[in-house]
């Protein structure tokens, strides 16, 4: 059981926080035409534990379609697959198993949810590919990884605005910032085995890619707010708070310090949840 627990790194809630935390986002900006209800706390628990279940499910598809490339890497070697302690048919039992329980999550929301839903399928199957073809897979991951902030406003609602969809934008320029330090730790080796991120591409320049990214990320954020609510409030102030974990990971950044890069990933768990409390704030009765 030690193996599956590996395999779908629940060891390491980062993964499935970072994923609900966008997620949560949808469900604050809801609060602008509703109140915290049985309903609105039945669904984000249902969107936290399909948030588990879906970056599960996603791990180890990851882990069977890069088993090869995991074996060359010495921060991966040892992952359950890579290193034969599992069959990849056992992986792929797994997958098809987490991935039914998040469709019964999935059913339970509308019929324009659940289609939705149902359309990040293509996504999630190609993301592992992009890493051979690409120097932008943190880009298209931040695309797959971030569909829950449509998808959860979707649930409460028929149809999608402009502001939300700046939101989700938002998250995908913050994912493709967080995700670039996390590649920081394995940017040497995927160089000599043939593997593009953009942790290689900006490898010399990934204080002011960041810059430019997580500024986007941030000015995305703001906007959205004054255009969902049609004003400026005083509370937009709180946004240099995350403002402020982004610069510091800026300036902390180490290329070849893989120990404080990952600290610097982690706290990106503190930002998406900084979002979150502030967007309650913002649009709780607004």
């Amino acid at each position: 059981m030690k193996d599956y627990f590996l395999l779908m790194r629940l060891d390491k809630p980062i993964g499935f926080m970072l994923l609900f935390w966008p997620c949560s986002w949808g469900f604050a900006v809801v609060l602008k035409n509703m109140s915290i209800n049985q309903e609105w706390i039945i669904n984000f628990f249902l969107f936290f534990i399909g948030s588990i279940l879906m970056r599960s499910a996603g791990c180890v598809y990851n882990d069977i379609i890069d088993k090869k490339i995991d074996q060359k890497v010495t921060r991966t070697k040892q992952r359950p697959l890579a290193s034969n302690k599992l069959s990849t048919f056992k992986g792929w039992v797994l997958v098809a198993f987490l991935s039914f329980l998040s469709l019964i999550i999935l059913f339970q929301f509308n019929f324009t949810a659940i289609i939705f839903g149902l359309s990040s399928g293509i996504l999630i199957f190609a993301y592992p590919f992009m890493k051979r073809i690409t120097y932008w897979p943190q880009l298209f991951l931040g695309i797959v990884f971030n569909w829950g902030v449509i998808l959860s406003y979707l649930v409460f609602n028929e149809e999608i605005n402009i502001g939300i969809l700046l939101i989700y934008l938002s998250a995908v320029f913050w994912t493709l910032g967080y995700d670039t330090i996390y590649g920081l730790q394995d940017a040497e080796e995927d160089i000599k085995i043939g593997v593009k991120s953009t942790s290689i591409k900006f490898n010399k320049k990934i204080k002011q890619f960041l810059v430019i990214v997580y500024l986007i990320s941030i000015s995305l954020m703001i906007y959205s707010n004054i255009l969902i609510l049609n004003k400026i409030k005083v509370e937009i102030i709180l946004y240099i708070l995350p403002l402020l974990l982004l610069i510091f990971q800026i300036q902390k950044v180490e290329i070849k310090n893989s120990t404080q890069n990952l600290s610097l990933f982690k706290l990106n768990n503190y930002y998406g949840l900084s979002i979150f409390i502030i967007l309650i704030i913002v649009f709780y009765n607004a």
